[in-house]
């Protein structure tokens, strides 16, 4: 078997995407800590992490916004709310002049669990950026937008195929 090339765009393709795989499988275990730590299911805590940084961003979630980003069924959508908000870390409201608009929030509490969770990594993470230009990471971020948009577009394309 030939070595890969450092150019060929193939080989880098490849590299990116098992650098990219390991991480999503770190990612994915410390999710699965971090909704140990909450005493809930895996899933519940990823849909927490979601609400929550989408409020941070401005922009908070519907529960069908919520639904497509976790692939949840509506029922399957509706327990999980329902569960996380009988636990006290969701709210669901409707703060639009259209009320029948649901907007997720996540409880103060939910968010101080999560800094304490998250502090220590995003920190470290912190660190590890902070070594590269901001240019870098810009284009970095760039480069990651059109790989998942590709994706999105093969998924989008293949929903038939599930």
């Amino acid at each position: 078997m030939e070595e890969p090339v450092l150019g060929d765009v193939a080989a880098q393709r490849e590299r990116l995407a098992e650098g990219l795989r390991a991480y999503g499988a770190s990612f994915t275990e410390l999710g699965r800590r971090f909704a140990a730590r909450l005493g809930v299911h895996s899933t519940d805590a990823f849909a927490l992490l979601e609400i929550a940084s989408a409020a941070e961003s401005g922009v908070p979630l519907s529960p069908a916004l919520l639904s497509r980003r976790i692939s949840l069924s509506s029922g399957a959508m509706t327990a999980l709310l329902n569960r996380l908000e009988q636990a006290g870390y969701v709210t669901r409201t409707r703060g639009h002049t259209d009320r029948r608009i649901v907007t997720l929030h996540s409880s103060a509490q939910v968010k101080e669990l999560a800094e304490e969770f998250f502090a220590p990594v995003n920190e470290r993470q912190d660190t590890i950026l902070a070594q590269y230009p901001p240019e870098l990471l810009h284009q970095f971020e760039t480069v990651l937008a059109q790989l998942c948009s590709t994706l999105d577009a093969q998924l989008t394309a293949r929903q038939g195929d599930i």
